[in-house]
């Protein structure tokens, strides 16, 4: 049964009965939808062209060939060679076998420099090193959310086995100095890990120029299928398993290929790299507008990290005496959905890891709220959503005690 509800304040082009007319999806982020050429590559794939792509046999060839073409799509995303890439179920993944696989597994080293405000693919994944006996050290941030370099360089150790930083956090969106990072490490002749999950098909990716042994993506961040991802792993890098059993990827990720998702991340990675500059181009410019017209509307509200160093299509502000969980709802309720940060810490009752590693208060943290566009957002959409947000957050603060002992200035 279709919900009816009624949102005093739109205006009448919004209302239909008491139904909502228009939905603005704001997570991108989080997650984007497949795009229906991505859907139309996979689709024969699930249903006449079954093969395994590990069989000798004409249809398992024919998957072969299909996993292939998409692995060089993939590698000519971020300028790497097709041999480079390992195909996985996800960023998580990719993220662990880099970790697991170098440090200190190839290298027989126990140390490894990270960030204070990695994903938790990369935290977790230390904090098991931890327990295993590996020192690990979180490099902090400023206010800005971005690594020192230098902070790197001094962190080293002879028995450093890797270094891990983020391309761009998926919070703040703020782009770490990924190239002045892999220079150190290149000196230092350290393997160097990047998570891209939240760059590749945003933003130009060149791994040679980046100067990154290991680097993470994601298919369903960039219009393709949940549950297939890659690492790039630069050739002479060692590397071992972390799953045992066939001799899929040249020995690297054992199991039977998704052949479907893989075709799918093959396609989505063809499409964003035909259109990469111009679609963050159009983004960041609705994205500031976005941005400066709610900075204008509402009081008691800023925006998080360094603002010029940013994926185009992120902003994380923090509205306060706005409890961000709470402006979600009334934003989903309104027909917008955002999020408070990354996907797979809603929920949470604490703020987040990365908001807290750039010094906000408690309560700041908990007020803070994430947009993130992506290529189908419209300049109509960001008029809605400014139109819809400050009303919402009026109401927020009106519930709010301690915003009855503010006195608001516009």
């Amino acid at each position: 049964m279709r919900q009816l509800f009624w949102i005093s304040g739109l205006p009448e082009t919004q209302k239909n009965f008491g139904v909502q007319t228009m939905r603005v999806y704001l997570d991108y982020n989080a997650t984007t939808p497949v795009a229906p050429e991505v859907l139309d590559a996979m689709l024969p794939y699930f249903t006449h062209a079954y093969g395994n792509a590990s069989s000798i046999h004409s249809p398992g060839q024919e998957a072969r060939l299909a996993v292939e073409n998409a692995r060089e799509s993939v590698a000519s995303l971020i300028g790497a060679k097709p041999a480079e890439i390992v195909f996985t179920s996800g960023g998580t993944e990719a993220d662990n076998l880099a970790i697991f696989g170098v440090a200190p597994g190839a290298t027989g080293k126990r140390h490894v420099i990270t960030s204070a405000i990695e994903h938790h693919a990369v935290l977790h994944a230390c904090e098991k090193l931890q327990s295993d006996g590996v020192d690990v050290t979180f490099l902090p941030v400023g206010s800005e959310g971005i690594v020192d370099p230098e902070d790197v360089r001094r962190a080293l150790r002879p028995e450093t086995a890797l270094i891990s930083v983020m391309h761009a956090n998926n919070e703040l969106g703020t782009i770490q100095p990924i190239q002045e990072i892999g220079a150190i490490a290149r000196e230092a002749d350290i393997y160097f890990h990047t998570d891209a999950v939240q760059t590749a098909g945003k933003m130009p990716i060149d791994v040679n120029t980046l100067g990154v042994d290991l680097l993470s993506i994601s298919a369903h961040k960039i219009y393709g299928p949940k549950g297939t991802g890659a690492l790039f792993v630069k050739s002479g890098t060692r590397l071992e398993p972390i799953l045992f059993g066939g001799h899929h990827e040249r020995d690297r990720r054992p199991g039977t290929e998704n052949v479907a998702g893989i075709v799918g991340m093959g396609r989505a990675s063809a499409i964003a790299a035909r259109s990469v500059i111009d679609t963050a181009s159009r983004i960041a410019v609705l994205r500031d507008r976005l941005e400066n017209s709610l900075l204008t509307a509402i009081p008691q509200c800023g925006v998080n990290g360094r603002r010029d160093m940013r994926t185009a299509n992120t902003s994380n502000m923090t509205i306060s005496f706005a409890e961000g969980e709470s402006l979600v709802i009334a934003l989903d309720l309104r027909g917008v959905a955002c999020s408070t940060g990354a996907a797979c810490s809603s929920g949470a009752v604490e703020p987040s890891h990365v908001l807290k590693a750039i010094g906000l208060s408690p309560e700041d943290g908990r007020s803070s709220v994430r947009f993130s566009l992506g290529r189908e957002t419209s300049a109509a959409e960001i008029d809605f959503v400014i139109d819809v947000i400050p009303a919402a957050v009026d109401h927020l603060r009106e519930l709010s005690p301690a915003w009855g002992k503010v006195l608001p200035v516009r």
